[in-house]
């Protein structure tokens, strides 16, 4: 996007309260564009630093902690050096970034456990200003010791208490200052300079939503993902599978009354050259114990009673190609995943071209999550927008789009709708880029499998 069309970007920016999660993805998308990590410390530091000079304090007590909150403390106690004096209280885990400040007046307190506190009573008596850096917005659970007492002694001091991002759990915080946007209600906000393109479009720090996999992972623990389509068409149901399969899902069924074997996929006969209601039953068994449904692809337009019925039984559902028709298949956690025509199709509403109002039409006919496909994706759940600038030219080859939705699919067995269609479009259009860059426009949708893993896990 041109910093023209960034500008107008501006108006698909969230508002309000962010997540931990949220934060830390738009923190890691704005790394991956070219800002590095300490520098967004520094401008969070510079703008606490400026915050405290408000106060026109003379003292100021810094308690900071062993995350990125105490680096930011620590990096306002380097702008504070003209005041009669600033005390940085950190555990020895912080050392190595208190390291810069004993060139500086700031004088150094670490601490390891409550009976090193009892000498420091003094500074926190004389205090003009505490601010608390002790934990950020990934916090939870009781205090541990030093904090409690930390934050006891605090609390006994006559002195206000400003709060970086959240709130130490206790504390008595007379005011709260975020950095991009407020964590908690009633923060104050110190833009630290991060681009609109962090948070209005995918990224890698998306990536960060994946959740793990316990050591002790019993098969299917990955998600069970039921792919139903085929008929007029043979292939495409099978990629969608093998997508669902290399984005980590750990069974999957293909439905269909087209077989193509493949020893990793579970393939459920429907009798007959097309899927009909006499093949509910069974698939409806399916349905039930399958995490994620994907449903559409290679299906043909006249089983569309079929696709209806399944979304009604479905908990999750991706729908795709031939299922994208009028009455729109709804589940009760769905992901659309069309491309301009069946955009059109779905809703009676031809996409614009300018990308703008592109973006606004999805927004109002959201129902679910759609993911609008093209040289720019958009993604919305009727609140929210995300563009995806991944992809290739390469990608208009067919079964591209089909591996999207079981990519979508499996990532949908455990994260909410909006942020697995966000991701899906992401490591879809990355691992077309990867294939692109050895098979050109002779890249096939299957050259694409090796590298969703490589996108989705950092696995070479």
């Amino acid at each position: 996007m041109s910093s023209i069309s960034m500008a107008l970007m501006r108006e698909f920016l969230e508002a309000g309260v962010i997540s931990a999660g949220r934060m830390r993805a738009v923190d890691g998308n704005a790394v991956a564009l070219g800002l590095p990590m300490n520098l967004l410390m520094e401008s969070a530091g510079r703008g606490l630093a400026d915050v405290i000079r408000g106060y026109d304090p003379s003292r100021v007590l810094i308690l900071c902690g062993k995350g990125n909150n105490g680096g930011d403390g620590m990096v306002a106690a380097r702008y504070l050096q003209d005041l009669d004096a600033v005390d940085v209280v950190y555990p020895p885990e912080a050392a190595a970034r208190a390291s810069l400040l004993r060139s500086c007046p700031a004088v150094l307190h670490p601490v390891r456990c409550p009976a090193d506190i009892d000498p420091l009573q003094r500074i926190f008596d004389e205090a003009d200003l505490i601010v608390d850096a002790l934990l950020g917005t990934g916090a939870s659970g009781a205090l541990r010791e030093p904090l409690a007492t930390l934050v006891a002694r605090a609390n006994e001091s006559p002195a206000p208490v400003v709060a970086v991002d959240v709130p130490t759990p206790g504390i008595r915080a007379a005011r709260i200052v975020s950095f991009h946007r407020p964590k908690v209600e009633g923060a104050d906000v110190i833009d630290i300079g991060i681009p609109i393109e962090a948070e209005v479009c995918t990224g890698p720090g998306d990536l960060l939503f994946l959740p793990g996999r316990a050591p002790g992972a019993h098969k299917g623990a990955g998600g069970e993902v039921l792919v139903i389509g085929g008929g007029p068409y043979q292939g495409a149901p099978y990629i969608a599978a093998l997508g669902a399969l290399r984005a980590g899902a750990d069974i999957v069924r293909v439905a269909s009354p087209a077989y193509i074997p493949m020893p990793d996929l579970i393939y459920e006969r429907l009798e007959g050259d097309r899927i009909t209601e006499d093949h509910l039953e069974a698939i409806l068994a399916l349905v039930d114990r399958a995490d994620t449904v994907v449903c559409g692809m290679g299906l043909g337009t006249r089983s569309h009673d079929v696709v209806v019925a399944v979304a009604e039984a479905a908990e999750k559902a991706v729908f795709d190609a031939d299922s994208l028709a009028r009455p729109l298949p709804v589940a009760r956690e769905t992901i659309y995943t069309p491309h301009a025509a069946e955009f059109a199709r779905m809703t009676g509403i031809q996409p614009p071209t300018d990308l703008v109002a592109r973006a606004r039409s999805v927004k109002a006919a959201a129902r679910g999550t759609i993911l609008l496909k093209g040289p720019v994706d958009v993604i919305s759940d009727g609140d929210r927008v995300r563009f995806n600038r991944t992809g290739t030219p390469a990608m208009t080859v067919g079964g591209t789009g089909d591996l999207l939705a079981g990519i979508a699919g499996a990532l949908l067995c455990h994260l909410p709708a909006f942020d697995a269609a966000c991701i899906a479009a992401y490591v879809n259009g990355r691992a077309g880029m990867r294939a692109a860059e050895g098979r050109g426009y002779g890249m096939l949708a299957t050259d694409m499998l090796e590298y969703i893993p490589r996108e989705l896990f950092g696995h070479e």
